[in-house]
């Protein structure tokens, strides 16, 4: 059995546009909590090594953060902050590539990723491929605008994707890290990672976010660049 099946083995109900997010005790308040609590405990850690990876971009020439409009909890947008990987003029580069690539532009439709992304620098290949990028989103933890773990952070226009089930997503904070991102970053397509979210939304406990953030450790000491 794939760990996508064990994930989604969850109560009919959530097949539907009924499908919410458990409640109880950690869900509503001790998932925060743990928020709180690690986002302290690793923010003196953390602190010098974004301040050193925001200084190698800005000698790129570049801005050393960037901060991508997402949707949150209830359909509250926020910037989600990261490492700026990707060349100023970004948006135009990929128009460019996609049109020349039917392949990219495949890959692109299916899951909103390439796997040769001519807009990312070589720093912010290194940095995806460990994940570093993602380390200032310790200050949307802290915010209350994401969690720790949780559903990979997209745009307005990737929330149709979920259909009918875009209550899973919307009434969870998005995730530094979650199931999608430990099973299904390297190579799951954008159902797959619905599903993923519709399975967390019904699962999650304190024991079951612990053990995605330590399989999040693994997954950067073996990284997919994606």
């Amino acid at each position: 059995m794939s760990d996508l099946d064990l994930l989604t083995q969850t109560p009919a109900r959530t097949l539907s546009d009924t499908s919410r997010t458990r409640r109880g005790i950690y869900p509503e308040f001790g998932k925060r909590a743990l928020d709180l609590t690690l986002a302290f405990l690793l923010l003196p850690l953390l602190l010098p090594v974004i301040a050193a990876l925001w200084a190698l971009t800005r000698i790129q020439g570049a801005p050393g953060l960037y901060g991508h409009l997402r949707i949150g909890r209830n359909g509250q947008p926020f910037r989600c902050w990261k490492i700026r990987t990707m060349v100023p003029d970004a948006a135009k580069r990929l128009d460019v590539h996609l049109a020349k690539d039917p392949a990219a532009a495949a890959e692109w439709a299916a899951t909103q990723k390439l796997t040769h992304d001519p807009r990312v620098t070589p720093l912010g290949r290194f940095l995806r491929r460990t994940s570093l990028d993602e380390l200032p989103q310790i200050w949307n933890v802290l915010m209350g605008e994401m969690s720790f773990v949780g559903p990979r952070p997209i745009t307005r226009e990737e929330l149709d994707r979920y259909g009918l089930h875009r209550r899973a997503y919307l009434e969870q904070r998005p995730g530094i890290t979650g199931p999608w991102q430990v099973y299904g970053r390297a190579d799951g397509c954008y159902d797959q990672r619905v599903a993923y979210d519709r399975a967390y939304a019904e699962q999650q406990s304190p024991a079951g976010d612990l053990a995605l953030i330590a399989m999040t450790a693994v997954t950067v000491l073996r990284p997919t660049g994606r």
